[in-house]
């Protein structure tokens, strides 16, 4: 049975509108919701006219711009609201590579809200350029909280002779992975719901994860990390995968920390748990100031900026662990 005959109804609707919308040629790259609200509020971004505007733009639109197979697929799909007489899609579709990912519709309020945007092309990148820097073999990988199944898709694709597991608590992300895997014609992902590891048995060659790391007032399960400036989660990550790799196996752990008076809290609070004969590993920043609008936030006040970066730790066995200086970004 191939990916395709175990969707539902409803998610087969999904993966065939993305399958129109790559033969029409569409393609999106999605901004951060800054700008993607501050494209939005200009004059000519409150009425929908294209299909960009429709399923990248998350725009409202008027009964029939869309195609009758598009609407009835949006509607099989459960994903089409109306209001006022207008309709508007619940998900968008972006562009990575040659491939389309469908993810929830802006603004991501929802507490099980599917998160797509320039962390997702940056992690995509990472673990492009470990693939192509490592030619160890990769027999079982794991994507930890998939989201929309970036992480997974990317490896599979690589890949193809991995078993793949895309695992998440969100159930709207394992629907949304799912979908994203038959539009990828990729068969060897599993998805499953796990908790990090711990739903999930066996080792690992290859870990990825790119976790929420704001602290979210509202605890939004795509956006909060957890502990008071959210990098609870993303060490919950590392103690777990440090015990599920493989020899030879890898983490690689895209995420964001809060910077405080010059210095690193994530890194202070990694290096312990690194400092080990079993392990070697590089941290770099990839990029020194995101979300800056984050800074507004409650909890932020100290908070000089918001980086992201990189991890990988490789298991490699006793008496030559220790960090090793990085080799350069992807």
């Amino acid at each position: 049975m191939n990916q395709e005959e175990q969707l539902g109804a409803a998610d087969l609707a999904l993966v065939q509108l993305g399958r129109r919308l790559q033969a029409d040629g569409y393609r999106f790259i999605t901004p951060t919701p800054l700008t993607h609200q501050r494209v939005n509020d200009r004059a000519f971004g409150q009425n929908a006219r294209t299909l960009r505007d429709v399923f990248g733009w998350s725009r409202s639109f008027e009964p029939g711009l869309l195609s009758t197979d598009e609407q009835r697929q949006l509607q099989e799909a459960g994903v089409l609201q109306e209001s006022n007489g207008r309709l508007k899609s619940r998900v968008r579709w972006s562009s990575l590579d040659d491939l389309l990912f469908v993810h929830s519709g802006f603004p991501t309020d929802a507490a099980d809200a599917v998160f797509f945007g320039p962390d997702s092309y940056r992690f995509a990148q990472l673990i492009h350029a470990h693939l192509q820097q490592s030619f160890a073999p990769i027999r079982r990988a794991v994507d930890i909280g998939c989201g929309a199944g970036v992480g997974a898709i990317v490896i599979a694709r690589a890949r193809r002779e991995a078993e793949v597991l895309a695992v998440d608590i969100n159930p709207a992300a394992l629907r949304l992975t799912a979908v994203n895997a038959a539009l990828a014609e990729v068969a060897n992902v599993t998805v499953e719901a796990s908790d990090v590891l711990q739903d999930v048995d066996g080792q690992f060659d290859l870990i990825v994860a790119n976790p929420p790391y704001m602290a979210d007032p509202t605890e939004r399960a795509y956006r909060h990390g957890g502990g008071a400036l959210g990098a609870q989660l993303s060490l919950r990550i590392v103690e777990q995968a440090l015990l599920r790799l493989a020899p030879g196996g890898s983490l690689v752990l895209y995420t964001g920390v809060a910077m405080i008076d010059g210095q690193d809290p994530f890194l202070e609070a990694l290096t312990p748990r690194l400092e080990s004969p079993m392990f070697g590993w590089t941290y770099r920043e990839l990029d020194p100031d995101v979300f800056g609008e984050e800074l507004l936030t409650p909890g932020y006040q100290r908070v000089e900026r918001i980086a992201v970066v990189a991890l990988i730790v490789t298991r490699i066995g006793p008496g030559i662990g220790g960090r090793v200086e990085p080799t350069g970004a992807p």
